[in-house]
């Protein structure tokens, strides 16, 4: 038996296995569940750089094969819905914030937890600016819905305040069908188990497949 000269990397092995199931013959194959079209390529959270570089490969391979490609970024996304609140709610947010925690760390993020949760969890929180900005995409290419990938990224921006879980469960039904992968940093824990940033406790409700 031949062993591989380089052995390939759990990243590098997620790829592979994502772009086989996405260019298959008979359509994408991320998931087994008919009209469930999302998956989940899990990461290290200290591979975030060389995640972007497999994004990078991933991206300019299937668009060579007539594929159109969607990034979300959920980073910009929460920045737009801070600034929507308007420059005095910030500023005050930021020096209640400062306040606190000069009292106590752990008081200054409870706060700022109190203050952003609610911006961005549940169905008309980050769910929903993806979902409009995958459904816009899929109105404008009717034609090419099988053949467009929604990448989901920068999800570590979320943390402490959202579960990576709960985005997965608002956008179900409400993506065109578009396959749709999260780019999700954290730890495997069993078979479907995974702790967001290897921090929070594993969150076993995941229908998706999970890659590698």
């Amino acid at each position: 038996m031949t062993l591989p000269l380089f052995q390939q990397t759990p990243l590098q092995e997620a790829f592979a296995a994502l772009r086989r199931d996405l260019i298959h013959e008979d359509g994408p194959r991320i998931s087994t569940m008919r009209n469930y079209r999302f998956a989940i390529v899990q990461y290290e959270p200290s591979d975030e750089f060389k995640l972007r570089g497999e994004v990078q490969r991933l991206t300019s391979e299937i668009m060579a094969n007539g594929w159109m490609v969607l990034s979300l970024n959920l980073q910009k996304l929460l920045i737009e819905r801070v600034r929507a609140q308007g420059d005095d709610w910030v500023r005050r947010v930021i020096e209640m914030e400062t306040r606190m925690a000069a009292i106590e760390p752990e008081r200054g993020l409870n706060y700022l937890k109190s203050k952003l949760t609610p911006l961005i969890e549940g169905p008309d929180g980050i769910a929903a600016d993806c979902s409009r900005l995958i459904c816009e995409y899929a109105d404008k290419h009717p034609d090419s819905i099988d053949r467009t990938l929604a990448l989901i990224g920068r999800a570590g921006a979320l943390y402490p305040f959202f579960r990576s879980s709960a985005l997965l469960r608002h956008l179900d039904g409400r993506t065109r069908n578009v396959p749709v992968v999260l780019l999700y940093p954290g730890e495997r824990r069993g078979a479907t188990g995974l702790s967001f940033m290897g921090m929070l406790n594993p969150d076993n409700d995941y229908r998706p497949r999970i890659y590698p």
